[in-house]
């Protein structure tokens, strides 16, 4: 909305803001395109693994996480780094919505409390 009503005052705005998204679009099919190395992948399992062991400290790990994990690690085993990546990547949301889910839990419980 703010955009828009930018872009009906200064004609120019409106320009840039389609410029800048056109970018965005073309960074985003670049990196698309080029196909994941092991390093890729092995730098976005340290990630995921290191994510996964702060939602081990708060003692909510997740098995859908630890599946995701093995399933990256497979695939890498296979040479099929883009899927590892992905797998790698899916993992390490997963950990991060666990932690989120903690540090909700943590709190919440005593809104649950009859008074």
């Amino acid at each position: 909305m703010i955009a828009g009503g930018l872009a009906l005052r200064y004609p120019m705005c409106g320009r840039v803001l389609i410029g800048l998204a056109v970018a965005v679009a073309l960074g985003s099919l670049a990196t698309a395109a080029r196909a994941a190395s092991a390093d890729d992948f092995k730098a976005a399992y340290a990630k995921a693994q290191a994510v996964e062991q702060q939602a081990g400290a708060l003692k909510n790990q997740w098995t859908t996480t630890e599946a995701e994990l093995k399933a990256a690690q497979a695939a890498a085993n296979a040479g099929n780094y883009d899927d590892a990546v992905k797998h790698a990547v899916e993992a390490e949301a997963l950990a991060n919505a666990s932690i989120t889910q903690a540090k909700e839990q943590a709190t919440a419980w005593m809104q649950a409390v009859i008074r």
